[in-house]
């Protein structure tokens, strides 16, 4: 519908200016009461967008775990150099699981690792060697836990001449004894008759300090040679006829390498490190073996099964000369030493007794997977259940630690 309106002429020219005056004054009315809402409906979104980023905080805090560093635990090892390698190797991956706990393990010879066991200097010692009657006395309620298995090798280094030298047991003592002095002697000849030794000195190397791998490869000369027996015997050191001594496995698989028609003993993992030639040691069987991972399974498997219990004298177990018509013959454990009541050590408290008992427990199951890869044999699972029965008998303050 339209309306027509009929304005005078001079209504026209006379209004225009007041209906403009109002017009714009309506317009500013307008356009402040918009502003007005504009900028409460503002204020109220951001009330609202606090409101909903506080309770959204709020919700997250509730639904969400909050996440603490576990306290810093230090365990300080030490003892054999046998065992280093695969004691270090399982340190390492272990703190990849356990980030807070760092082990800390010093190859010092099986000598020291008991001599700080004694002291109770360390959480936790090493040796290749079970402790005798007077070192049981002298550390009273220590457990005997095999953690791998070995084996010490005769390694030398004859110019031109590489592994698979055969040496019978007998042969290799009287080189000990100094009885043998050229590697062209007869009795080695004899046993090597497609090979054309050198008329050479041989010069022997042995450990100069107290070591698990000297009670191992002495032990072994004590079964072969009776003379050996009665004028040397077996120990962790011993009153060496001939020689020049280095400490450690490393140091003796040094003067090997460094020294031509040089002999010593070193353990395998070391021989195979350090590219180094070694023997063939003939057996109880009268086989030549080389000394192999498989063959070290085979001797440790055949005296494996009769195994005394983690708290009992484990002074007469032996791998040596062991059995079998695969049995390499210097075959030995390597073992942790480790008080029954851990209260007794002096830097002992119940987080760190745990997380001792729990990286044992760790390096005896998932640990011995990195055993073949360092040539040392994954313990058998008859040796494992012995473990895992002496690990229950650990306690702190009486209170075992596995239940």
């Amino acid at each position: 519908m339209r309306f027509l309106y009929i304005v005078e002429p001079r209504q026209l020219t006379r209004r225009p200016m007041a209906a403009n005056k109002a017009m714009y004054a309506s317009v500013v009315i307008i356009i402040l009461a918009l502003a007005v809402v504009y900028l409460a409906f503002l204020q109220m979104g951001q009330q609202t967008e606090t409101q909903t980023v506080t309770v959204t905080q709020k919700v997250s805090a509730t639904t969400q775990p909050t996440t603490t560093s576990a306290p810093t635990i230090s365990l300080n090892g030490a003892g054999a150099t046998f065992p280093y390698p695969l004691i270090s190797t399982m340190v390492v991956e272990y703190n990849k699981i356990k980030p807070n706990v760092k082990i800390s393990y010093q190859s010092i010879g099986s000598g020291g690792g008991i001599r700080q066991h004694t002291e109770k200097t360390v959480d936790f010692g090493a040796s290749d060697s079970p402790l005798n009657e007077k070192q049981r006395e002298a550390a009273p309620n220590t457990l005997h836990i095999p953690i791998t298995i070995g084996s010490v090798v005769l390694a030398y280094n004859l110019p031109g001449f590489t592994k698979g030298l055969k040496m019978t047991g007998e042969v290799v003592a009287d080189i000990f004894l100094g009885k043998i002095t050229k590697w062209n002697d007869p009795a080695i000849q004899s046993l090597n008759p497609d090979l054309n030794l050198p008329n050479k000195d041989i010069l022997v190397a042995h450990r100069s300090d107290g070591s698990g791998t000297t009670f191992v490869w002495t032990g072994y000369l004590s079964i072969v040679s009776p003379e050996w027996k009665s004028k040397v015997g077996q120990g962790t050191a011993v009153q060496w006829p001939v020689g020049l001594g280095a400490a450690g496995n490393e140091g003796v698989a040094a003067v090997i390498r460094g020294t031509e028609y040089t002999v010593g003993y070193v353990e395998l993992a070391y021989a195979l490190q350090n590219k180094m030639s070694y023997a063939y040691l003939q057996n109880k069987e009268g086989r030549f073996i080389e000394p192999t991972l498989s063959t070290s399974a085979a001797a440790a498997a055949a005296s494996a099964t009769i195994l005394p219990r983690g708290d009992e004298s484990w002074s007469s177990v032996s791998l040596l000369n062991a059995p079998g018509a695969n049995s390499y013959p210097v075959t030995s454990f390597s073992y942790i030493l480790l008080y029954k009541d851990l209260s007794t050590l002096p830097t002992m408290n119940k987080d760190k007794a745990q997380a001792l008992i729990d990286f044992l427990w760790w390096a005896i199951h998932d640990g011995q997977k990195y055993a073949p890869d360092l040539q040392y044999v994954p313990l058998p699972q008859e040796v494992v259940a012995v473990n895992e029965a002496t690990l229950r008998m650990v306690t702190f303050e009486g209170q075992p630690l596995i239940r």
